[in-house]
């Protein structure tokens, strides 16, 4: 089976030829890297600065990765459709639990009445005032 999308953080990655057997996404080491960033070592799988130990059910003989295991292990809700071939990962559940223990709003841009823009970011420190209307 071809996997036409799979979304991994920011990244929308489409045109992926994988193998799904069940719950199982079977990526090649340049599919997987392509697609997420997780890069296979000889330490494990590694991104950056992290390097998660590679278990024994997430790689096949053929030396393909199980990308699905892998995100269930890291604590990543994984949904998949079918009929369009498409697999999305969420951000994992530690994750999500340290930006709530954070107290931090998550950074974005809008424009003001006259188009300038503005970002959270940019008044990290102030105290912030933030309204929001709509009309349902």
């Amino acid at each position: 089976m071809t996997v036409s999308t799979i979304l991994y953080d920011d990244r929308t990655t489409a045109g992926l030829s994988a193998d799904v057997d069940g719950d199982h996404l079977w990526l090649t080491p340049a599919e997987l890297q392509q697609a997420t960033g997780w890069k296979l070592e000889p330490e494990g799988l590694c991104r950056g600065d992290a390097c998660v130990r590679l278990d024994t059910g997430w790689q096949d003989a053929q030396g393909r990765v199980d990308l699905a295991a892998f995100a269930r292990y890291m604590g990543q809700p994984v949904v998949r459709e079918d009929a369009a071939g498409a697999w999305a990962f969420g951000e994992s559940v530690n994750a999500r639990r340290d930006q709530l223990f954070s107290l931090e709003a998550p950074d974005f841009t809008l424009p003001d009445l006259d188009g300038k823009l503005h970002s959270l970011s940019d008044f990290r420190g102030k105290k912030v005032f933030l309204f929001s209307w709509g009309s349902y």
